[in-house]
């Protein structure tokens, strides 16, 4: 089977297309026929720069695909040949907290990952699909859209006439507004363009913000929300935007910390002066996304894929990624 390896610090374009023997599922294994594979930006942060990551060479990347059960192994008992399934991001995550025997389980990272013809996933660590969705649509869920409804539904508490505010229109705040639409949650999005707020309009968001018209974008979330501001947000910006979204966020309110693309220092005095909750939140367990897929199975909710590339032009698709001029999710058709 063919697999797309990361052999050495050489970025995007020394990702290597490589030839491997077809693995064979041991006990409490299941074999998937890879049809699709979803990208992060993880998974580009660690084709870029996988010395700072520890990643040893060779290492398939990325964590986010769905396929087809092929084979299965001793004792399995959770799937069958024929399954369509996903793998989760953390294969030994099953339920309850976090801990360092699941971070050491992250694919595309820790170990091996999706971007490959055939995958070896633990019985315990994959999920079935939704059945009215494609393998390109499932392929978005394990990470950014597990990570949103972690941080609405279960960190969050996110209800029926909450406002949420997602910051831009990659692909875990997109999840995030279909989420929130999904709960009946009011939702507020900032873009710098306005072409992405009018899609992110499409999709159910009440109030647009271009951050670039207007730089304290805060302020107007305030006036938004009748000076109270919003119960949760998630922030993938980081350092650079944190104090805004503290700003922005009410008192009592939730802060989910999903990413950090701006840098800048922190200044808590604003959590602690606001009691708010700011949680850092790293994807979720299988009996989230056990529990994510019932909802959207029941509510017919489709992932947004911005564009699809062939499984031999995965390089591409990275460097899409790197443009980030994409709404919602980059996926790689195996």
């Amino acid at each position: 089977m063919r697999a797309h390896e990361i052999v050495s610090d050489g970025g995007i374009d020394a990702l290597a297309l490589n030839e491997r023997p077809s693995p064979q599922p041991g006990a409490g294994e299941i074999l998937v026929h890879m049809r699709a594979s979803s990208l992060n930006y993880r998974d580009l942060s660690t084709i870029e720069d996988p010395v700072a990551r520890g990643i040893t060479y060779p290492r398939i990347p990325n964590s986010d695909g769905a396929g087809e059960v092929i084979g299965v192994g001793a004792g399995v008992t959770r799937f069958r040949t024929g399954d369509r399934v996903a793998g989760c991001f953390f294969q030994d995550w099953s339920d309850g907290r976090i801990s360092a025997a699941a971070m050491a389980s992250a694919m595309g990272g820790a170990i091996d990952g999706v971007l490959a013809e055939e995958a070896l996933l633990r019985e315990t660590g994959a999920v079935h699909i939704p059945a009215h969705m494609s393998f390109e649509e499932a392929a978005t869920l394990p990470c950014a859209y597990l990570t949103a409804w972690n941080c609405l539904v279960e960190q969050g508490g996110l209800k029926a006439g909450a406002t949420a505010l997602f910051l831009g229109t990659g692909g875990a705040s997109i999840a995030g507004l279909q989420i929130a639409k999904m709960t009946g949650a009011r939702a507020i999005v900032t873009s710098s363009s306005d072409e992405k707020l009018q899609r992110a309009r499409g999709l159910g968001a009440d109030e647009l913000i271009n951050y670039r018209a207007t730089p304290d974008w805060q302020a107007r979330v305030l006036e938004l929300t009748d000076g109270a501001g919003v119960d949760v947000t998630l922030e993938t910006g980081g350092g650079g935007t944190l104090e805004k979204t503290i700003e922005a966020t009410r008192i009592g309110g939730t802060i989910s910390l999903i990413g950090v693309l701006t840098g800048g220092a922190i200044n808590p005095t604003g959590v602690m002066r606001k009691s708010i909750r700011l949680q850092g939140v790293y994807v979720g367990n299988r009996r989230m996304f056990e529990d994510m897929n019932a909802a959207f199975g029941l509510n017919q909710l489709r992932p947004v894929v911005d564009r699809v590339f062939d499984f031999e032009d995965a390089r591409a698709a990275y460097h899409a990624m790197r443009a980030a001029g994409h709404f919602g999710k980059l996926v790689v058709r195996v």
